[in-house]
């Protein structure tokens, strides 16, 4: 399996790199990919129908459960029959697709990038590997929906998909830690085995059923998909319609049967699911675009999906699962026909199109096939599903069972009339009282590229209707892989005269009915319009609500003022380090404050030194005491036996003490006199916080320590390997050379920059430098920005930061 994702991922790279002289020929190479991917699962289908599960791990950060657990069941292996299979199809359909005149490798190279990260989204065996690919999936989603970059819709339709789906997967990372956590593994199949219960996993399965319900367009979350269809149709065919929005539904099924007797995991995933298989069918009777009419289809499918395999019990898996199959390949088939109609007629208004039947006849051959499966009409492999799940909430094991079916036959009927809408908007002859604008018609034949992948999709939905039998190992062992209890699924086209066989016939005549008086629908439709309740209207009113907060809390957070940052963080620090000392987490080391007097005397001669610092006016006392808490420091580490380390400390306070004394010579000799304010009480008290509880962590962080420290080691090597005696030289210069060097490397940069700074001051004709001010807060400046400092003697303002030169002789001044 890890094999198979890196050969993904080293074609999509080739392909980026080299494939450009390729053309529209690309798409063949990237066919490759899935096709490999289809012949090794493939060859393990026979494996996972014995219930045998194929797992393999890649040992990375071990420590923190950061591995690559791969794991091959039924569920997982049909989900990649589908993704590599659809996927082959879609990149023989984008040869012919795209124009010839243009080079597709980038795209290509991305298609291709998202159908591995689908593939190991579904094959993950661990928690973080499935985030990242359930990631990768909405990134690449982003960059595919946006591949006509100058077109605006397509970028802010991106940018809605990636936002949404986006947020919800972090939910959804927060939610599988807390059951993590909880479950004491990040195994997913070690989670649902051992499914952890209590109001904290409620709240982690919601936030887990958030992340599901974005990525699979649920109600309230579904605004992103109608939009998505601003990308190509082969984008909307692999990723809106067969898989990615899938993603989510897959996750549901694999946490259902462990978790549907939870409080809020039936109630929440059904009404939901049932929502949303009603909203998308009602809206898509409202639709006159191809793609929208089949984008809220895709919704209601998708809630149709989510009833019936959140649902959890054995039969509602089964019919969920045949769902899943029949949708995945009568919606791609749809997609994708409706893309031949718009590459033929440059249109996909259904107020345009008419008589395309007598044009385009094997186009809508095939699109009658894939919308009758799709309706429901006996002898689909749609049928067969939907009958299914009318069978399983008919005989449904908990109580209201009976309103998830009416929903559902419901969702069912909206489904027959926009699938008929559909074909007849496409390809029926209208009157011109129907036609609204010019009549599009078909400029030619469509190339065999792009009707067979379609076709052979609608194909397969005749055939998985007509000898569904044929096909109870595929969908059986997938629904044991959910449920280990599941006795196996039996499909058939004929059970006998039974209530699902009695309301699919009912769902047949009212959705014919429905179909026939659609101007009355369509009127009482516009009646019932709310458009301020649309959720697209609702992102679109938040988005803009957010530019506009946007600036405000960027002005109050980021005011430019130092003090202000410092104070931020270390009440951070203080507060976090409080609540972790408070809550019982962290224990108090035992602690020896000295061993002699000297000790004691030297550490308070050091602190004595410190206060002087701080409040020493002039400039060159106040380097004498600096230099004193050092001195200090190195006396203290001499009497406690490290005569190396105070050698080094010694040599370090000497030559900054020699620094700090040359530069003073042109800074004024005292510092600017701070008068007392209000809030320096605070401030002290602050810092004096700060200081305990930094000194605190430090003490514990030394106690904590369950492994011999490193300095025995160095101890031992010092003369022997690096020939010093001086075991701080030796450290600085040879065990840690490298890091030496990288510390003094970035503090060459950061005195280059500062040198640069200086010297890119703009000079008036008086020759004192001059520089623009500084500051991110609105307005004027403040005492509280960061400001261009005076060349006078004690700087602009006590808490500003300047830089300038000298008026006299070009020296550089810091301003304090």
């Amino acid at each position: 399996m890890t094999g198979l994702l890196i050969g993904f991922a080293v074609l999509s790279l080739v392909i980026a790199l080299f494939g450009r002289p390729l053309g529209r020929n690309v798409f063949l190479a990237c066919a490759v990919g899935p096709a490999a991917g289809l012949v090794w699962v493939a060859s393990q289908l026979h494996t996972v129908w014995d219930h045998q599960i194929i797992t393999q791990t890649v040992t990375w950060v071990p420590e923190l459960g950061l591995n690559f657990d791969f794991r091959l069941d039924g569920f997982s292996a049909l989900m990649a029959v589908l993704i590599t299979g659809i996927g082959v199809l879609v990149f023989l359909y984008s040869r012919s697709y795209f124009d010839a005149g243009q080079s597709w490798n980038r795209f290509a190279a991305t298609l291709l990038v998202f159908s591995g990260s689908m593939l190991g989204l579904v094959l993950s065996d661990n928690v973080f590997t499935l985030f990242v690919f359930w990631e990768l999936t909405s990134v690449t989603s982003y960059l595919l929906i946006a591949t006509n970059d100058t077109s605006v819709e397509a970028r802010e339709s991106a940018l809605q998909a990636f936002l949404i789906t986006g947020g919800g997967g972090l939910a959804m990372l927060a939610g599988l830690v807390i059951l993590a956590m909880q479950a004491g593994t990040v195994s997913l199949s070690g989670i649902l085995s051992a499914a952890p219960t209590g109001t904290l996993a409620d709240v982690a399965l919601l936030l887990v059923l958030v992340g599901c319900f974005t990525k699979s367009a649920q109600v309230p979350f579904h605004s992103w998909l109608p939009r998505a269809m601003a990308g190509p149709t082969p984008v909307s065919a692999y990723l809106h319609s067969a898989t990615m929005v899938k993603a989510g539904i897959y996750l549901m099924a694999r946490f259902a049967p462990a978790f549907a007797d939870a409080p809020l995991w039936r109630p929440v995933v059904l009404v939901v699911g049932g929502a949303t298989m009603l909203l998308g069918g009602w809206r898509a009777l409202r639709q006159y675009d191809l793609k929208s009419i089949l984008a809220y289809g895709t919704i209601s499918q998708l809630g149709f999906l989510t009833v019936c395999l959140g649902a959890g019990f054995e039969e509602a898996l089964a019919a969920g699962v045949t769902l899943l199959v029949a949708h995945a390949m009568f919606k791609a088939a749809l997609f994708l026909l409706v893309g031949v109609v718009d590459h033929e007629t440059h249109d996909r208004d259904i107020r345009h199109l008419s008589g395309l039947a007598r044009d385009l006849p094997s186009v809508a051959l095939a699109t009658a096939i894939a919308a009758s499966s799709m309706a429901g009409v006996p002898l689909m492999f749609g049928f067969i599903a939907k009958e299914s799940a009318y069978d399983a909430f008919v005989n449904a094991p908990f109580g209201w069972g009976g309103a998830v079916l009416v929903t559902i036959v419901a969702g069912s009927i909206l489904t027959f009339a926009y699938s008929a809408r559909l074909l007849w908007g496409a390809f029926g002859t209208k009157t011109p009282a129907e036609l609204d604008g010019p009549q599009a018609s078909a400029h030619g034949t469509p190339s065999a590229w792009l009707v067979a992948p379609p076709s052979m999709l609608a194909i397969l939905t005749v055939v998985f209707g007509v000898v569904p039998a044929a096909f109870d190992n595929l969908i059986g062992s997938a629904v044991n892989a959910l449920d280990s209890e599941a006795h196996g699924v039996h499909l058939a086209l004929w059970h006998g005269v039974t209530t699902a066989l009695i309301l699919s016939l009912f769902t047949l005549a009212a959705g014919i009915l429905v179909f026939l008086t659609r101007h009355s629908v369509a009127t009482f439709q516009r009646r019932l319009s709310t458009p301020e309740l649309d959720t697209d209207n609702v992102y679109q009113a938040s988005v803009r609500g957010l530019r506009r907060f946007a600036p405000q809390v960027a002005a109050t957070v980021q005011s430019g003022s130092l003090p202000a940052y410092l104070t931020v963080i270390i009440a951070t620090v203080v507060g976090v380090s409080a609540i972790a000392f408070g809550s019982g987490l962290t224990e108090f080391p035992e602690t020896v404050w000295a061993e002699n007097i000297l000790q004691f005397v030297l550490a308070m001669t050091a602190v004595i030194f410190a206060l002087a610092a701080a409040r020493s006016e002039r400039r060159f006392a106040a380097a004498l005491c600096l230099g004193g808490v050092g001195y200090s420091v190195a006396a203290l580490f001499l009497v406690q036996g490290a005569p190396d380390l105070a050698l080094t400390q010694l040599a370090i306070e000497t030559l900054s003490l020699v620094v700090f004394v040359l530069f003073l010579r042109h800074l004024p000799k005292r510092v600017r006199t701070v008068t007392w304010r209000p809030g320096d009480i605070a401030r002290i008290g602050l810092a004096v916080l700060s200081g305990t509880f930094v000194s605190l962590i430090t003490l514990i962080a030394v106690a904590a320590r369950n492994r011999p420290s490193v300095a025995e080691e160095f101890l031992a090597k010092a003369y022997p390997e690096a020939g010093g005696h001086n075991v701080v030289n030796v450290i600085l210069v040879d065990f840690r050379g490298y890091d030496t060097q990288l510390e003094i490397t970035v503090l060459s940069v950061a005195a280059l920059g500062v040198f640069a700074l200086v010297r890119a001051a703009r000079r008036d004709p008086t020759g004192q430098a001059k520089f623009d001010e500084v500051t991110t807060s609105p307005g004027s400046s403040g005492p509280d920005t960061i400001t261009a400092g005076s060349s006078d003697s004690g700087g602009s303002d006590s808490r500003a930061i300047g830089v300038g030169t000298a008026s006299q002789g070009g020296d550089p001044v810091a301003s304090a």
